[in-house]
């Protein structure tokens, strides 16, 4: 008996992968924070480490922006312990100084409503830092963002519901840190095409 070897024609279907899309990220929760920290040892692993604990923060692996809000951007309460290690996108102030110095950081921002629609647009955020008083910061941080509405936004928008984030000390220690910050967890992904 002669062995019969039959060949099997196998055909393989070309898969297409799934592709999605997305365009640029938006951030869109956020929340508000503030620290300080002192050291005698180092200003990035010692008063900045210890300001971004006071913050709640040293966690996470942070991430700065420069000071634009998306009108879906809204206010949170600060989350529960991070991943450790986990990515903080933030906007932040920092201001490091020496032993028997000030440091003080702010933040101000505001929202953007259209005149004719009423519609919030946006917002817009400015920082500073340096050896201030509270009150000499907040002038500083009230003229900045003026200067921003003013120049680029005044004519179709009003600017509202401005709010103030500041922490100022002067450190007894030879290094110090003041920071605030708003930091975003989560994002929308708009989607521009998608063939999944």
């Amino acid at each position: 008996m002669k062995e019969q070897i039959i060949k099997y024609k196998t055909t393989r279907k070309k898969v297409e992968p799934q592709v999605l899309i997305v365009g640029n990220r938006i951030p869109m929760d956020f929340f508000e924070t503030r620290g300080t920290g002192e050291s005698d040892i180092a200003l990035h692993a010692g008063s900045y480490h210890l300001a971004l604990k006071s913050a709640n923060i040293e966690r996470y692996n942070i991430m700065t922006y420069s000071s634009i809000l998306p009108g879906i951007a809204r206010r949170v309460k600060k989350p529960q312990v991070p991943t450790h290690g986990s990515v903080m996108e933030s906007i932040m102030s920092v201001c490091h100084s020496l032993k028997g110095e000030r440091a003080t950081a702010g933040i101000i921002y505001g929202w953007l409503f259209g005149k004719i629609t009423g519609e919030k647009y946006g917002g817009l955020v400015c920082e500073h830092a340096g050896s201030y008083d509270k009150l000499e910061l907040r002038k500083k941080l009230g003229a900045s963002l003026e200067e921003l509405y003013v120049n680029g936004f005044s004519d179709e928008f009003e600017l509202k519901d401005i709010e103030i984030l500041s922490e100022s000390f002067i450190p007894t220690k030879k290094y110090g840190t003041a920071l605030v910050a708003l930091c975003f967890t989560s994002y929308h992904y708009p989607v521009i095409s998608g063939n999944g």
